[in-house]
């Protein structure tokens, strides 16, 4: 006899066994005012794995009556869900159907839109669920026809019921007596990342490795950090998290704090993603760095190119050593916002005419050449004589304002001084 999954076995079976979304399922949440009503509504479901997106949906199920249909949008076609259609309205599926269309950010936009005639006409009601931005990766019109409900990740604190009810159903499957260390509910929910999906598959394993003592099996802690140790660190690299760990190491390192620039490093590094923090943290020298301590860029250079050429683990070395550089050097945006508005300016049209002693000397078509009157800034005193290089059309519009460093203020001193006529 085959026995039924553990993730399924401890399947919360009321809203108030789902583990965390207290601001979606607490007393008098909306989420749950919703669901307790036993209407039928089109949901999206937003947050990371594991937070219990797929629970809630068959719950909803039941408490509307309605059969449920698990699709996974990787997977699934179009022709999947006219064979759901096809069910609406029979015995199997009497009361309607509700539709747990999973990822949905994987169906196309035509397979989107395809959704909204089966929504409209109340025999199928959706309940999708993702774990992008949906206002980046669901069609307008179907987000318009849907209630948005993000769910948060939990803490470990969360999770640890979920998981005591998981070593609860395993040592009453197992063969032998089964016990545990204290910690170890707590181990677990803490390496998985809250993820109660990661933390129960981790039970399940650690009880199918315990070795037998004396005719018992004890879950040890030691254990416990082994199966869970990696689970917390894995992410998509091409969703959310990837980007939200990117995020967090710049606004870290614009912050100061070469901490928590380090830690989300860590983090970056513990997943496997070499390429993807080398290329941030040459990003922040020029953006938050800048010319406040313009040897940033040639450092951090140098760095990331060790960082490849090394590899990992060994690349934490000298990504680190960015990192914390970064982080402690003196911050300038100057040049970052002086080059958005000089594009901004020229995406709306500010485009004038190059000045006639700027352009290129062959500019003008053989035998009727003018004289170009350029003043050549090198044979003038201290490499400087005062002409218009911006088009005519721009006035004299300021793109760059110096910083209130120390390495702008003297270049801006030097500049003032020379451009003002002073000594």
């Amino acid at each position: 006899m085959q026995m039924q999954p553990l993730a399924d076995a401890i399947r919360p079976q009321t809203l108030d066994e789902v583990a965390g979304q207290k601001h979606l399922l607490g007393q008098g949440a909306m989420l749950r005012r919703i669901i307790e009503s036993g209407t039928a509504t089109n949901l999206i479901f937003y947050g990371p794995s594991g937070t219990g997106k797929t629970t809630v949906a068959g719950i909803i199920a039941k408490r509307t009556n309605k059969t449920l249909y698990h699709l996974n949008a990787t997977t699934a076609s179009l022709q999947d869900v006219k064979n759901i259609m096809a069910d609406v309205g029979t015995m199997v599926a009497p009361n309607g159907a509700l539709l747990y269309l999973d990822e949905i950010q994987y169906f196309n936009k035509k397979q989107q839109q395809s959704l909204l005639e089966y929504m409209e006409n109340g025999k199928i009601t959706l309940v999708a669920s993702t774990t992008e931005n949906p206002y980046f990766y669901v069609y307008n019109a179907l987000l318009s026809r849907s209630t948005v409900f993000e769910f948060k990740p939990l803490t470990a604190e969360e999770a640890v019921p979920a998981v005591v009810r998981a070593l609860g159903i395993v040592q009453q499957q197992s063969a032998l007596p089964l016990s545990w260390e204290e910690e170890v509910p707590l181990t677990i929910a803490t390496g998985c990342g809250g993820d109660v999906r990661k933390a129960v598959n981790a039970v399940e394993l650690l009880s199918r490795a315990a070795k037998p003592v004396d005719g018992k099996l004890l879950l040890t802690r030691e254990d416990a950090l082994q199966v869970a140790q990696h689970s917390a660190m894995r992410y998509d690299r091409a969703g959310d998290d990837h980007y939200d760990l990117l995020s967090a190491l710049q606004k870290s390192i614009r912050g100061s704090d070469p901490d928590a620039a380090v830690y989300y490093l860590g983090r970056l590094l513990v997943a496997g993603d070499l390429l993807s923090p080398c290329r941030r943290l040459l990003v922040i020298a020029s953006e938050d760095i800048g010319l406040a301590y313009p040897q940033a860029m040639a450092i951090t250079k140098a760095c990331v190119d060790a960082a490849v050429q090394l590899g990992l683990p060994e690349a934490r070395l000298p990504l680190a050593e960015a990192a914390v550089l970064l982080a402690t050097a003196p911050k300038s945006n100057s040049s970052h916002n002086a080059i958005i508005a000089a594009m901004q300016d020229i995406e709306k049209g500010r485009v004038g005419d190059i000045p006639r002693h700027l352009k290129n000397v062959h500019a003008d078509s053989a035998g009727s050449e003018r004289p170009q009157a350029y003043k050549y800034p090198h044979v003038y005193p201290k490499h400087y004589v005062k002409q218009r290089y911006l088009p005519e059309s721009l006035g004299d519009t300021t793109y760059y304002e110096y910083a209130d460093n120390k390495t702008e203020q003297a270049a801006k001193h030097y500049w003032d001084l020379i451009k003002g006529g002073g000594e």
